[in-house]
């Protein structure tokens, strides 16, 4: 039992060291202008729900999504009375990637994303995929707070998640790191 912990606790540590994404990337990609493409556009203005269709493209800063279709509505908060965009991509993959202050890429992809920029979560489901520096974690569904850099997985009653972990490029990762901050 204590192995199975301590092996758990682990894959974790690798995991979340792994997955982490600067929140400077984050934060700077925010203050950029989006920029969407698609093949058809429709809009539901009195609901607030922009409709993106066919060969859907948005860029904000490094943020990149890819997918069939994609809807933007905007939510208030009614405690806060603060508004909300939520973007709900759907695709046979949809994509979402981000270049990250070190240079890497992060890429998330699955049937569904909601990305909830205001909220700083991603959520991936439906064949749900993360990948980073080599790495892979696989499952059902995926949500990942860019903010706090935490990553939860969960799978289907029957499957379960898998990580792949590369561990050279995980220590290269982490000395590149700390070269930087050294280098400060």
């Amino acid at each position: 039992m204590i192995i199975k912990t301590l092996s758990t606790s682990l894959l974790l540590s690798s995991l979340l060291l792994t997955l982490s994404a600067p929140v400077s990337a984050a934060k700077s990609d925010l203050s950029q202008e989006i920029t969407i493409k698609s093949k058809r556009q429709s809009a539901d203005l009195k609901n607030k729900i922009a409709s993106y269709l066919d060969e859907v493209s948005i860029s904000q800063g490094s943020i990149s999504i890819k997918a069939d279709i994609v809807q933007v509505y905007s939510n208030k908060d009614d405690k806060t009375k603060t508004e909300s965009d939520t973007y709900l991509a759907k695709g046979k993959p949809a994509i979402f990637k981000q270049k990250l202050d070190d240079g890497s890429l992060i890429s998330l992809q699955a049937n569904e994303i909601k990305y909830q920029p205001d909220l700083n979560l991603i959520t991936v489901s439906g064949n749900a995929q993360v990948k980073q520096a080599g790495s892979k974690v696989t499952g059902e569904t995926i949500t990942y707070n860019t903010l706090s850099e935490k990553l939860e997985a969960q799978s289907s009653k029957n499957e379960s998640v898998t990580t792949i972990l590369q561990p050279a490029q995980i220590k290269a990762q982490q000395n590149k790191k700390n070269d930087d901050s050294n280098n400060k």
